[in-house]
C-alpha cells in the first residue's frame, strides 16, 4: 500500500478528518483489490492473455520474488510428477484453479491459504488434462447463490458453489451433467473429456471437448449449456448432418461415423455482437482419409456463430483433408487492427503449421491475403489428398516450415551419418508433403508451431506474441489388420503386438518413455492398479487420445503385456475391433506419431533453435522481434546462443512492458520488454511449468501467478505467486 503522511491535528476536528480520508483511501483501495482483470481463461472473453495492471513493469520487475506457495497433495508420494497446465483465474480475491490430477482448489490470492478444495472423481482415480475453470454469475448485483464455478471432471461438467466448492444440487442432477449425452452415440459407451474451459455468454456456458483421435472417434459438436440449470441449449455439428451446409463437403454416409473436428482449445467471444469464435482440429484419423474423402468441414477451421443460437455466420478452412494432425490448437484471438488508416475489428488465429490467419471478425474476409497453392499428391492406396492449401501472404510463418540436409545436426560422425541416411530415405517435398509408405518428414510437426498456450495480444499497438516450436517428425504408415494379426497368438503376444502398433511410438520399445512428456511405463505394476491403468488406456489423457475402441475385446492382451503377466496361446482373445469407420475401408496408422526425429543417441535432428518467441504486428503483417525461448545447456554450443526448447504454454503481455512465459524443460520463468524481445528476468522453478501464466491485483499488489508441475518429493505440484518487495 502506498504511504500517505497525514498531517497531525492538534485538533479533534483535524483527526476527524485525517480518520476519514483514510477510511477511504482503504475504501478505494478495496474496490481496486476486487481484481477482475483475470477472471477468465486467457484473461479475458477475448482470449488476449493482456493485464492492464502495471505495478510490475519494465523498471522494476528485477525485484520479482516469490510472495507465496500452496502446495497441492492430491497425488500419492512415490507416483509420476504431475504435469498441470492450468491457467488460474482470479474473481475478488480468490483464486481458482485446477490440478494436475484435475481437483479443484479456492485460494486466497493475496496469502496462497486454501479456502477448499473439490475432487471431481470423488476418491476413484480420476486425473486428465484440465486447463482451469469457468466462473459466470447472473447480473450485476449477483449474491452467492447466483454465482457459481463451472468446471469438468472427467466427462461430466459440474457447477460448484464458490463459497463451499461443493456441486449445486439444482445444476442437472446432483450439481453434474453428462457430457456423454447429445453427441452421436450410447452415453453409456462413450467418454469425452474437455481439456480446456468452456466460455460464458449471458447464462450460456459454451463447451468443446477432447475426443479420440483415432478410427472410432465422436464428433466434436459444439454444445451451449444453461448455467443455472445445465440444460443443453444449443449445438452446432461440426460434422455437418444431411441438409447442413458443409454436408457435402464429405461422404454421405460419414456423419455417422467419422470423429474429431473438435474445438479442445478453448474459445473466445464478442459479448457486444454476441459471436462465439472456435477454433477446431482435425477429423479423425489423422494420418487417413480414405473414409472421409473431401474438404471435411468444419475441421481445421476458424468457426463463429451466434452465441445466442449456435448458429453458423462464417468460417475459413486452414487445413483442407488433414493428414497432419494440424489441429488449430488455441482460441482466437479477438483484437483491433488499423488497416488502410481505419481501425478493423479482427480475429487472429495461430496455428500448428507457423501461420497466423487474420479475419474481419463480422465478415471473415482475410486482412492479408491468402492463397490457394498445388501440394504434392498422396500415393497411399485408398487417399485423395485435396490438391491445394491456403498460404496466408502474411505474416511470414513464424515456425520453419522447410528443412534441408544442411539443417540437420552433427553431434558425431555416426548419429549425422544415420540421420542423413533416413532424411535421404524419406518423401519431403515441403509443408504438406502427405503421409507415405517410404515415410514422410513432417516439419514443424503435430507438436510444432503454436500449441494449445495459444497466443498474447497488446490491444494497445495489436502486436502478436506467440510461442513455437520446430519439432520435425516422422510419419510412418503401415497398414493394419489386427484381426490377421492377432491370429494364433497368446493373451501376453497379442498385448505385445498393440503396443509396438499403437504405443511405441511415445513410450519406446524398452517402454521408457521421454519425460515429461511421455511417461515410463516400467515399473508400471508399483505406482498403478490395473483397473487404473486400464481405464487411463481407454479414456485418454494429455497427448495420449482414447483407446476404448482399440483396446474393445483386448484388455486383458494389453495388462498383460504392461503388467508382464506373460500367458500361454491357449488363453488367447478372438475379439479385437478398431473402432466405426467406413464398412470396408482399409485402416492405415502412422506407427510414429508425435514422436521426434532424431539420432541414434537421442539428440534433435534439426539445428536449433528448436523454440522461439516472435512479436508480429497485426496491422502491417511485419516482425517487431523473433528471439530463441529456453535452452538445453548439454547442447549448446560454446559461447554460442541459447538452443530454444519446445513448449507449450502460453505467454501473457502486461500494461507494464512486460511479456511473461514459461513451459520449457529448463523449469525457468521469464519475463521479456515487450518492445524489444530482451530478457529483464528470469527465475528457476521447482518443477516444468508446463502452463500459462496470470497476473492479477490483490491487497493493493499485483502478482504474477502460475501452475508448476510436480517434483519427485512433491508429485503434485504447486501454484506459486511473484510480486515485488
Amino acid at each position: 500500500m502506498k504511504k500517505f503522511n497525514f498531517r497531525i491535528f492538534n485538533s479533534l476536528s483535524g483527526l476527524l478528518i485525517a480518520s476519514f480520508s483514510f477510511v477511504f483511501f482503504v475504501a478505494y483501495q478495496s474496490a481496486k483489490d476486487d481484481d477482475r482483470t483475470w477472471s477468465v481463461y486467457k484473461a479475458d472473453p477475448y482470449s488476449t492473455s493482456y493485464s492492464p495492471l502495471d505495478q510490475i513493469n519494465t523498471g522494476n520487475v528485477t525485484q520479482l520474488k516469490p510472495v507465496w506457495t500452496f502446495a497441492l497433495k492430491d497425488m500419492k508420494d512415490g507416483g509420476r510428477p504431475g504435469s498441470s497446465e492450468c491457467n488460474p483465474i482470479i474473481v475478488d480475491g480468490v483464486m481458482y484453479a485446477t490440478s494436475a490430477k484435475h481437483w479443484v482448489y479456492a485460494v486466497n490470492a493475496t496469502t496462497g491459504e486454501k479456502i477448499w478444495e473439490f475432487d471431481p472423481f470423488f476418491g476413484a482415480e480420476g486425473g486428465g488434462v484440465s486447463r482451469g475453470v469457468t466462473y459466470w454469475e447472473e447480473g450485476e448485483k449477483a449474491n452467492a447463490k447466483n454465482k457459481r464455478i463451472l468446471v469438468t471432471g472427467g466427462d461430466n461438467l459440474f457447477a460448484l458453489d464458490i463459497k463451499t466448492g461443493k456441486p449445486i444440487p439444482t445444476f442437472g442432477k446432483d450439481g453434474k451433467v453428462s457430457m456423454n449425452v447429445g453427441l452421436r452415440d450410447d452415453p453409456a459407451a462413450i467418454s469425452v473429456i474437455p481439456t480446456s474451459p468452456g466460455i460464458v455468454y449471458k447464462d450460456l456456458l459454451i463447451m468443446g471437448a477432447e475426443v479420440s483421435e483415432l478410427y472410432g472417434a465422436q464428433p466434436g459438436y459444439i454444445r451451449a449449456y444453461n448455467c443455472k440449470t445445465g440444460k443443453l441449449v444449443w449445438t452446432f455439428h461440426t460434422i455437418p448432418l444431411p441438409g447442413e451446409a458443409g454436408y457435402e463437403t464429405w461422404p454421405k454416409e460419414a456423419y455417422k461415423y467419422a470423429g474429431g473436428a473438435n474445438d479442445w482449445g478453448g474459445m473466445s467471444v464478442d459479448l457486444k455482437r454476441g459471436m462465439v469464435f472456435l477454433a477446431t482440429g482435425s477429423p479423425t484419423y489423422d494420418y487417413y482419409g480414405t473414409d472421409r474423402k473431401g474438404q471435411n468441414l468444419y475441421g481445421n477451421s476458424v468457426v463463429a456463430l451466434d452465441a445466442a443460437t449456435g448458429k453458423h455466420i462464417w468460417h475459413f478452412q486452414t487445413v483442407h483433408h488433414d493428414l497432419w494432425d494440424y489441429d488449430l490448437p488455441c482460441p482466437p484471438n479477438l483484437v483491433t487492427v488499423e488497416k488502410d488508416h481505419k481501425k478493423v475489428d479482427a480475429v487472429a488465429q495461430v496455428s500448428k503449421h507457423g501461420f497466423i490467419f487474420v479475419f474481419n471478425r463480422e465478415t471473415g474476409e482475410p486482412l492479408f491475403p491468402i492463397e490457394e497453392r498445388a501440394v504434392p499428391k498422396s500415393t497411399i492406396p485408398g487417399e485423395e489428398s485435396w490438391p491445394t492449401q491456403p498460404f496466408p501472404s502474411k505474416p511470414k510463418p513464424f515456425a520453419r516450415q522447410i528443412m534441408t540436409e544442411t539443417d540437420l545436426t552433427h553431434y558425431t560422425d555416426a548419429g549425422h551419418d544415420t540421420i542423413v541416411k533416413k532424411f535421404r530415405s524419406m518423401r519431403y517435398e515441403g509443408l504438406f508433403t502427405p503421409p507415405d509408405l517410404k515415410g514422410t518428414l513432417m516439419l514443424p510437426g503435430s507438436r510444432g508451431g503454436a500449441e494449445w498456450g495459444g497466443a498474447a495480444i497488446d490491444p494497445t499497438s495489436s502486436v502478436l506474441f506467440v510461442k513455437s516450436n520446430d519439432s520435425p517428425e516422422i510419419e510412418s504408415m503401415k497398414k493394419v489388420d489386427p484381426e490377421e494379426e492377432s491370429k494364433n497368438m497368446s493373451v501376453f503376444q497379442q498385448g505385445k503386438s498393440l503396443y509396438m502398433t499403437y504405443c511405441v511410438a511415445c513410450h519406446g520399445k524398452d517402454k521408457n518413455g521421454d519425460e515429461p512428456t511421455y511417461p515410463s511405463l516400467v515399473g508400471l505394476r508399483n505406482r498403478m492398479t490395473r483397473e487404473a491403468a486400464l481405464d487411463k488406456i481407454k479414456k485418454g489423457g494429455g497427448k495420449m487420445p482414447a483407446f476404448a475402441s482399440v483396446v474393445k475385446g483386448k484388455e486383458k492382451a494389453i495388462i498383460a503385456f504392461l503388467y508382464e503377466r506373460e500367458q500361454q496361446s491357449s488363453d488367447a482373445v478372438t475379439k479385437f475391433e478398431t473402432g466405426k469407420t467406413k464398412k470396408g475401408a482399409d485402416k492405415y496408422l502412422n506407427l510414429t506419431a508425435y514422436g521426434h526425429f532424431r539420432d541414434p543417441d537421442g539428440n534433435p535432428a534439426l539445428r536449433p533453435p528448436w523454440g522461439s518467441l516472435s512479436a508480429v504486428n497485426l496491422s502491417t503483417g511485419e516482425y517487431e522481434w523473433q528471439i530463441p525461448l529456453g535452452n538445453d545447456e548439454k547442447r549448446q554450443l560454446k559461447d554460442g546462443p541459447e538452443t530454444g526448447q519446445e513448449g507449450s504454454a502460453g505467454p501473457i503481455v502486461t500494461a507494464g512492458g512486460l511479456v511473461f512465459i514459461s513451459g520449457t524443460n529448463d523449469k525457468q520463468l521469464r519475463a521479456f520488454d515487450k518492445k524489444t524481445g530482451k530478457l529483464l528476468w528470469k527465475t528457476a522453478l521447482p518443477g516444468v511449468a508446463n502452463a500459462t501464466a496470470c497476473t492479477y491485483m490483490s491487497g493493493g499488489k499485483q502478482f504474477v501467478a502460475l501452475s508448476v508441475g510436480g517434483t519427485k518429493e512433491n508429485p503434485s505440484g504447486f501454484i506459486m505467486a511473484f510480486g515485488l518487495p
